[in-house]
């Protein structure tokens, strides 16, 4: 019976291939530290239901910041990939080949009258690595998306009528993460769907405040301010740094928006890729014996 020092190299090779591919699945470690949100894309997704939390950002609000750090798999076409939605919409579209990505977001606020605000700006936007991404205005302020260092400006507010329940929204009433669980079709732009987002989620903070000054640039947060922190204008904030395979994510914000996990969303984190670092230090140990 051959042993391992005896594999021809032809055999070594497929083992290091095919432990090499197990590993690039697993994105490098969170900028934040810890673990992260794993979605696959499908239909999975991370869920508040509207009916017993309502409405996120308190009525009357005048400035909003949503962002969160992201690691995109898979850049859909005539799809756009959900990162946030309900008073929040962020979500991104693949313009095609040798085209930057465009992301988009929109507020619904609960104002004296139903308002929304809306933002897009064509961003480099790379697959396969961790990107900063925010959504941020407000009353009388510009708004803007961001991805990484780079902001895009809308001047002004676009408002438009919105119930206050968001009925008028064209999608679910709940507070979502990655998606709603199916395809929806977009009564902004007729041609796409509202679907799912592919890869991994991290630091998801809500704020009642304009966290970034468009005029200084250099808007991603340093190592150091990496995994954001609570203040009195957070309204939510989930660092996702349960254990692996955890399907409830905690509000850390006080406010107990506690997310249920649906369809398969999950904990994913550093244990997987330092098992996948393992193998294949397992494998070459073994064949140099």
């Amino acid at each position: 019976m051959k042993t391992l020092r005896n594999l021809p190299i032809f055999t070594f090779l497929f083992l290091l291939v095919f432990t090499l591919m197990s590993a690039e699945a697993v994105p490098p470690p969170s900028p934040a530290g810890g673990n992260y949100l794993a979605l696959d894309g499908a239909n999975d997704h991370a869920v508040l239901d509207f009916e017993t939390f309502g409405l996120l950002m308190p009525k009357g609000t005048d400035e909003f910041t949503f962002e969160a750090w992201i690691y995109p798999t898979k850049l859909p076409k005539q799809i756009d990939a959900v990162i946030l939605s309900q008073q929040v919409q962020l979500y991104f579209r693949n313009l095609g080949p040798d085209r930057d990505f465009l992301l988009i977001g929109g507020a619904h606020l609960a104002r004296a009258v139903g308002h929304a605000e809306m933002a897009s700006g064509f961003l480099n936007f790379s697959p396969n690595q961790w990107n900063h991404v925010a959504f941020q205005g407000g009353k009388g302020l510009n708004t803007a998306v961001i991805v990484n260092d780079v902001a895009r400006i809308s001047q002004g507010e676009q408002g438009i009528t919105l119930a206050d329940d968001l009925s008028d929204a064209g999608h679910p009433q709940d507070f979502t993460i990655g998606g709603f669980g199916e395809n929806i079709r977009s009564q902004i732009h007729g041609d796409h769907f509202w679907g799912h987002f592919a890869g991994y989620i991290d630091e998801v903070r809500i704020s009642t405040v304009t966290r970034y000054n468009i005029a200084k640039g250099r808007f991603t947060p340093p190592k150091k301010r990496a995994k954001f922190k609570n203040d009195a204008k957070t309204v939510a904030l989930w660092h996702f740094d349960e254990p692996m395979g955890t399907r409830k994510f905690s509000d850390t914000s006080g406010n107990a928006y506690h997310l249920v996990g649906k369809n398969g969303a999950e904990i994913g984190g550093e244990f997987a890729a330092v098992e996948a670092e393992g193998k294949l230090a397992t494998i070459w140990g073994r064949l140099k014996q």
